[in-house]
């Protein structure tokens, strides 16, 4: 049997402080980390729909982004899709109307991936600044177990890159 297509999905506007956490974790984890072919990362900003054909494309999807829940400021979530069809109305995620929209849609097209949310509690989304908050960063490595938790289980693999390799990859990300 053929791996499941992984797709890990950041989202966020990386203008708006801990908004751009979803992204942030994908820059990482692709600085640190080397991936099996079946896992894929793509930078879905704050593109909405335009992210239809990679989400249709993928069998399991890993959303990252801030999740906006009521709790402390670096509270850890992880939503199903369910949560997230039960939850629409409370718009946890900046981008939960747009990513249910385009999950519908990918359903209609005959293929909506498995989908999980992996997210945290932002401390500051006003705009304008490039850099996380303090707590946002803080959490940052365990946010990115928690995806790479996910990654595993959904069938994909990693190991550790280089040192020399990550800490070089990691500075370019960051530019």
């Amino acid at each position: 049997m053929d791996k499941l297509r992984i797709l890990v999905l950041g989202v966020g506007n990386i203008l708006l402080h801990d908004e751009g956490i979803g992204v942030r974790v994908i820059e990482e984890l692709q600085a640190w980390y080397e991936f099996s072919d079946n896992v894929q990362f793509y930078d879905g900003g704050t593109l909405g729909l335009r992210l239809l054909d990679p989400i249709a494309g993928a069998d399991r999807l890993i959303v990252v982004d801030a999740v906006q829940n009521g709790e402390p400021p670096g509270t850890l979530y992880r939503l199903d899709a369910e949560d997230l069809n039960r939850r629409v109305t409370f718009k946890n995620s900046l981008h939960q109307l747009d990513l249910v929209e385009t999950l519908a849609y990918a359903e209609v097209l005959g293929n909506r991936p498995e989908t999980v949310i992996v997210g945290i509690e932002p401390a500051d989304i006003s705009p304008w600044g490039l850099e996380l908050t303090e707590i946002v960063r803080s959490r940052m490595a365990d946010l990115c177990d928690c995806v790479l938790a996910e990654i595993r289980q959904a069938g994909g693999d990693f190991q550790p890159r280089d040192r020399e390799e990550a800490s070089v990859r990691g500075t370019a990300a960051m530019l």
